[in-house]
């Protein structure tokens, strides 16, 4: 028996090597009768050459989910946290002194400010019940924009704060 090499210059045809030459050239020893009854055993109950196959139900492939380590910076992105835009001072920009607010103050129990036009209707009653010592002193706030793209607020106040006495505290009236 002979083997042919086909080199791209010439052909040449050599005769394979005896068996036990062949097993020297390879480093292995040919195996036992009970060796090789071992090895098929192992391979029948590992199920060789069968590979579990992944059934799949959706049309599109998503990535599988790797690990993902919590970050560790070298050093802070930011020199400061971000300052508070937002204090109470902000919101209540001043009280409305006109005679319609005034009558507000002594029929309705409310009183009106002009706030700043961010400002959300729970930031308004925290800001009022802080700057005007009134803690749970506001039942209500209502708002509305006016023409004049400034925010007005209607706070009304509960039955244990009286509108009047806390506008002569700020100065109202």
């Amino acid at each position: 028996m002979t083997a042919c090499i086909l080199n791209t210059a010439v052909a040449r045809c050599q005769p394979f090597p005896p068996p036990h030459v062949h097993a020297f050239l390879t480093h292995t020893r040919p195996l036992s009768r009970t060796a090789k009854a071992a090895k098929a055993a192992t391979q029948i109950k590992k199920g060789a050459g069968s590979k579990d196959v992944t059934k799949r139900t959706k049309v599109h492939f998503f990535r599988p989910k790797t690990l993902t380590l919590d970050k560790s910076p070298k050093y802070p992105r930011k020199s400061m946290p971000d300052r508070v835009k937002m204090d109470k001072h902000m919101i209540i920009k001043y009280p409305l002194t006109t005679e319609s607010a005034m009558k507000k103050i002594e029929d309705n129990n409310t009183l009106v400010f002009i706030v700043d036009v961010k400002a959300n209707k729970r930031q308004i009653k925290q800001a009022v019940s802080e700057l005007h010592d009134m803690a749970g002193g506001v039942q209500k706030v209502n708002t509305l924009i006016r023409p004049d793209g400034q925010k007005k607020a209607y706070v009304r106040l509960t039955q244990d704060f009286d509108a009047l006495d806390v506008a002569n505290r700020i100065g109202i009236i």
